[in-house]
C-alpha cells in the first residue's frame, strides 16, 4: 500500500529585500534593513510545511538544484527534518533564485525569478518503482520550463507526467505561479485532465477559468467563485477543486457540494511576512486530503496553516503541528 506524499516541483532561495514602497520605472525605492535568505519555491514550501504539520509523514522531495552554495543551503534545510527524503534530487546547473521585494507597509510582494536548475526539471527525474506515495504535489506550472513544453499526445510534458502518475495508482495535486499573459490557457488546462486535487489562488483561478474573480478595485467577486471551481472540474479535476485568497478559502468536491470559509482576523502587528502563505494554505489542505478529512476540515487546516504562516517572516518557519494550526484557528475563530 502506498504511503506518503511526493512533492516535486521548484527549489528555490530567496533573497528577500524590506523597501519602503515599490518605485514606478525609472524612480528610486529604499532597501531597509531586515534583508534575509530563505528557501522557497512550491517544493520547499510545501514539504518542510508538511513536515512540520506532522513530523511522522514519511515524505519524498524531488527537484533540480545546482552543485552550489545555495544548493547546499536547501539540503541543509531539509536535513533538519527527519521525516524527508532527499535520495532523489538531482545536482546539475545553478541553482534557482529569487529576488523578493516586500513593502513594509503593505507587505506586498513582487517577484524577479532566475530559473536555474529548475528549468531542466523532467519526466526522467520520476523513477515510479522508487515513488512510493499516496500523493504527488507538484508546482509550479509555469515556471518548470521542461515540464511546461509541448507533448504531442498529452499536451504539455507536465500532463504526461501527471497521467504517468495516475496510471502508477498515485493521486494528483498541482498548482500554479501566478503570471499575467496567454500561457494559462495553452499550459495549464493539459495538466488539469490528469489532477485529483487541483489548490491555487483566485487570480490562477481566473487566469486559467477565463472567469473574473477580482474587480478593477481589487475585489473579490464571490458570486462568480462556485463558478470558477465548478468549470475546473469541467477542465478535468477529479476530486477536489480549491481557491484560496486573502478573504478565505473556497472549494468544490466531485459531488458538486461547494464549501466556503472566512481567513481569520488577525491581531493587528500578528502578520510578520506574506512570504509562503499561499504554499502553506497549500499544505494544509493536502495533508486533509491524506488524512480522508472531508473537504470543510481540509480548509479550515488551509487557513489555520496559512495564519501559521503569516507569524513569521520566512516561508514556512511559523509552520506548527496540524493539531497546533487547529488550535489557533480555534483561538482565533471562537469556534
Amino acid at each position: 500500500m502506498k504511503n506518503g506524499i511526493c512533492v516535486a516541483g521548484n527549489a528555490i532561495i530567496d533573497i528577500l529585500y524590506p523597501i519602503e514602497r515599490y518605485p514606478g520605472k525609472g524612480e528610486l525605492t529604499t532597501i531597509t534593513e531586515g534583508i534575509m535568505q530563505a528557501t522557497g519555491g512550491a517544493m520547499c514550501n510545501v514539504i518542510m510545511d508538511l513536515a512540520r504539520l506532522d513530523p511522522a509523514l514519511p515524505l519524498t522531495a524531488i527537484g533540480r538544484i545546482g552543485n552550489d552554495p545555495e544548493g547546499k543551503v536547501i539540503m541543509e534545510e531539509l536535513a533538519k527534518f527527519p521525516n524527508i527524503s532527499t535520495d532523489q534530487m538531482v545536482y546539475e546547473g545553478k541553482t534557482s533564485f529569487t529576488a523578493v521585494m516586500c513593502e513594509n507597509d503593505t507587505k506586498q510582494r513582487t517577484f524577479f525569478q532566475y530559473r536555474g536548475a529548475n528549468a531542466q526539471l523532467c519526466e526522467e527525474d520520476f523513477d515510479w518503482s522508487r515513488i512510493d506515495c499516496k500523493i504527488l504535489h507538484i508546482g509550479y506550472i509555469l515556471l518548470l520550463d521542461t515540464l511546461d513544453e509541448e507533448d504531442g499526445e498529452y499536451g504539455t510534458k507536465m500532463a504526461k507526467l501527471l497521467h504517468n502518475a495516475k496510471a502508477s495508482g498515485i493521486k494528483t495535486s498541482i498548482d500554479v505561479v501566478s503570471e499575467t499573459g496567454g500561457r494559462f490557457a495553452r499550459l495549464v488546462p493539459p495538466a488539469l485532465r490528469y489532477t485529483d486535487y487541483c489548490i491555487i489562488n483566485e487570480i490562477e483561478a481566473q487566469n486559467a477559468t477565463g472567469i473574473p474573480l477580482r474587480t478593477e478595485d481589487d475585489a473579490l467577486v464571490r458570486e462568480n467563485l462556485e463558478k470558477a471551481l465548478r468549470r475546473l472540474f469541467e477542465m478535468g479535476v477529479s476530486t477536489w477543486a480549491v481557491i484560496h485568497s486573502p478573504e478565505g478559502g473556497f472549494g468544490m468536491d466531485a459531488d458538486g457540494n461547494y464549501i466556503e470559509l472566512p481567513s481569520l482576523v488577525l491581531p493587528k502587528g500578528y502578520i510578520k511576512g506574506t512570504v509562503g502563505a499561499g504554499d502553506a494554505f497549500c499544505s494544509g489542505v493536502l495533508y486533509g486530503a491524506y488524512e480522508g478529512r472531508s473537504l470543510e476540515d481540509a480548509i479550515r487546516l488551509g487557513i489555520a496553516s496559512a495564519a501559521c504562516s503569516l507569524s513569521r517572516e520566512g516561508s514556512t518557519e511559523g509552520m506548527r503541528t496540524a493539531k497546533e494550526a487547529i488550535e489557533l484557528y480555534g483561538s482565533m475563530s471562537g469556534k
